[in-house]
């Protein structure tokens, strides 16, 4: 029987180093509160993506809860119901009202335009997300803050090391948080980071992270326990030294993709972006039933019958959920191309080591 071929698998540092790695930290004893593997891997990080100032956290929600934290934000946040959950919990968690907007369907972000038109005299920032990685339209949605007041915290869970033009995409609006789960491109098992743009947010997000402690026994701010720990750091430094190989691993993946779905009828796909260095985090198809002749679903259930599996990302709707649907802005009205896009989406394989057998197993599923 063949093997299972999954939507995604762990980039994993070498065994070996690893192991001594984590020798130096049991003969240090010191395996959390900002040690030294932990302070290693902020500059590492701010090195490799080009951005000034960088806090590391135990996983990739925790940045979004702290960054709004941060930033004092209340009221209201237009955000994306094409997301993870992640996005909009985070302001339900901060007691925000999170209010939806549609998206691109070039790109799956969030229109710019409908931004403008959800903003009320309770809206205080905007939380668009950069969707599998895809860069938003950076310049558009500063521009509404500016006009608005408003401030802009990114999602940028998909986005690690993406840049435009040379410049760190991370580097856009106030704050930017990331995911370093195992899913990602680049992972530290569990984990994420805040990108932020000076030292004075840098410190107040530190507190934050650590109960709010500013020594002994001072507390600056209600702060709560969301530190990334020596070993993840270690292993994080590790698997920094080959995420680019993995990367361009994935991009062989993506060209073979699109070498042979481009002739399919009914299957879309994104192109890469001129002047966008691309992570390759996923690999979305877009199923038009009519065309195809199988719908989305039929497509995705006869992939697992073949042992491939894809993952209908993001399906369903964050508006759809219990806690979201009853929003004024989550019916399906407002959001016609999100709705759409979730109906027909499944992100195929993609991860370093998916062989060119794997690659050529899951086009086989797809074309007739």
């Amino acid at each position: 029987m063949e093997k299972t071929i999954n939507v995604t698998s762990p980039l994993l540092p070498n065994i070996e180093e690893f192991g001594e790695m984590l020798k130096e930290i049991w003969d240090s004893k010191w395996i959390t509160n900002n040690g030294s593997f932990h302070k290693r891997l902020e500059e590492a990080l701010c090195e490799y993506l080009k951005v000034p100032y960088i806090s590391l956290f135990t996983n990739g929600t925790l940045p979004l809860i702290t960054s709004l934290q941060a930033m004092r934000i209340s009221g209201e946040v237009i955000t994306t119901p094409y997301s993870f959950v992640a996005t909009t919990h985070s302001l339900w968690w901060n007691g925000i009202k999170p209010v939806f907007v549609d998206i691109l369907e070039e790109t799956g972000n969030i229109n710019p335009e409908k931004i403008e038109q959800a903003i009320t005299p309770k809206t205080t920032a905007i939380m668009p997300v950069h969707v599998y990685g895809k860069p938003c339209d950076t310049k558009a949605i500063q521009e509404i803050a500016d006009k608005y007041g408003l401030k802009v915290i990114y999602d940028a869970a998909h986005a690690f090391g993406v840049e435009v033009n040379g410049e760190s995409l991370l580097n856009a609006g106030d704050l930017s948080t990331l995911s370093f789960h195992a899913t990602k491109v680049y992972n530290t098992i569990e984990g994420g980071a805040l990108v932020m743009h000076d030292e004075k947010t840098k410190k107040r997000i530190d507190y934050l992270k650590n109960f709010g402690f500013a020594g002994e026994t001072e507390i600056v701010a209600p702060g709560i326990n969301s530190k990334m720990d020596e070993i993840r750091s270690a292993y994080g430094l590790l698997n920094l030294k080959q995420v680019d190989e993995a990367i361009e691993k994935r991009h062989q993946a993506a060209i073979k993709y699109r070498q042979v779905l481009k002739d399919v009828k009914g299957i879309r796909f994104w192109d890469d972006i001129q002047g966008v260095k691309h992570n390759y985090s996923y690999f979305p198809i877009f199923v038009d039933a009519n065309e195809y002749g199988k719908t989305r679903d039929e497509l995705y259930f006869d992939m697992q019958k073949q042992g491939v599996y894809g993952r209908r990302y993001f399906y369903p709707l964050i508006s759809t959920f219990t806690t979201y649907k009853g929003l004024d802005s989550a019916k399906p009205s407002n959001l016609p191309v999100a709705t759409k896009m979730a109906n027909e989406v499944i992100c195929l394989p993609m991860y370093s080591d998916l062989s060119e057998q794997d690659v050529e197993r899951v086009l086989d599923c797809i074309v007739k």
